[in-house]
């Protein structure tokens, strides 16, 4: 009768096969990529759905896990809007940037690094791995200077000046969490765009990927076609979507940042969609993965 029972909690044997199969075809990507550092940009809805909010740390976790060195670096646009609206501060964007006043540079910083930097700290906790948050403050993380737009004045908007990442080698054993906050030489602090500040710091830090989420599938060839998603380019295609100016415009910071990138020395930049659970390990450690691979040549 035993026996019975427990051969009847058995799972199937394609079942089984099926999972062997999944784990067989990541162990040569975990080999390839023991050891390497690898910067995701955390964004998008992966930010606000629970469901994706906890599959996206438990895919930071197992890449902490099997050896390889994540660094998380996020924005918090939609939270910043919120609580600016909440308090009756202006919400205001010029070229796709918000205008940042001090009360709203103020509010930025609440948030960012007040908020949801620890959110995502505590999330990584709960995922079996330990994380530290840091701003562009912490040891002159990320200097910055003031952004200048055709449109007009943006206020405290930064744009990244240098990358100095030797406080992130004092912490080995913990993933890095980096709010998109710089500072400048007077201890200005500066919002910058959280594309730009993932593709400096991949550059600087001798990543091999850096992957990017985002609320679509990837690139595609015509934005207008939903169809026409783009698996692999290289960067002298990416140069020639910024180049005729044809780019969704929330797709450009993100091109931007990938074409930094790969000129700093970056191997690949890959943009992911943060709405599919697990697209971090699906993007690195599967053949066909997920969204668009963009490499140097």
């Amino acid at each position: 009768m035993g026996e019975t029972n427990l051969r009847d909690h058995l799972p199937e044997r394609a079942d089984v096969e099926a999972r062997a199969a999944v784990l067989l075809e990541a162990l040569p990507y975990i080999r390839e990529f023991a050891g390497a550092t690898v910067v995701v940009k955390y964004g998008g809805a992966a930010m606000t759905n629970p469901e994706l909010k906890a599959s996206f740390a438990r895919d930071i976790a197992l890449l902490k896990l099997v050896g390889m060195n994540p660094v998380v670096v996020h924005g918090g646009g939609p939270d910043i809007s919120k609580y600016s609206e909440r308090l009756g501060l202006d919400v205001n964007f010029v070229d796709g940037l918000r205008v940042t006043d001090e009360p709203t540079m103020e509010l930025v910083k609440m948030v960012l690094i007040g908020k949801i930097n620890k959110e995502i700290v505590a999330q990584l906790h709960v995922a079996g791995i330990e994380a530290v948050g840091l701003s562009g403050d912490d040891g002159r993380l990320i200097e910055a200077t003031k952004a200048t737009s055709p449109g007009g004045d943006l206020g405290f908007v930064g744009q990244v000046a240098r990358i100095n990442p030797d406080i992130l080698g004092h912490l080995d054993q913990f993933v890095p969490v980096v709010a998109s906050v710089g500072v400048d030489d007077d201890g200005q602090s500066y919002n910058i765009n959280a594309d730009t500040v993932a593709g400096a710091l991949a550059s600087a830090l001798g990543a091999r990927r850096v992957i990017f989420l985002t609320d679509v599938e990837g690139v595609y060839g015509d934005f207008a076609d939903k169809s026409s998603l783009i698996a692999k380019c290289t960067l002298a295609d990416v140069e020639a979507m910024l180049a005729s100016e044809s780019v969704d415009s929330g797709m450009i910071p993100k091109l931007s940042a990938v074409r930094d990138a790969l000129t700093g020395g970056v191997e690949a930049a890959q943009i992911v969609d943060g709405r599919v659970p697990h697209s971090v390990i699906m993007e690195l450690f599967t053949e066909q993965g997920l969204g668009t691979m963009v490499t140097a040549g």
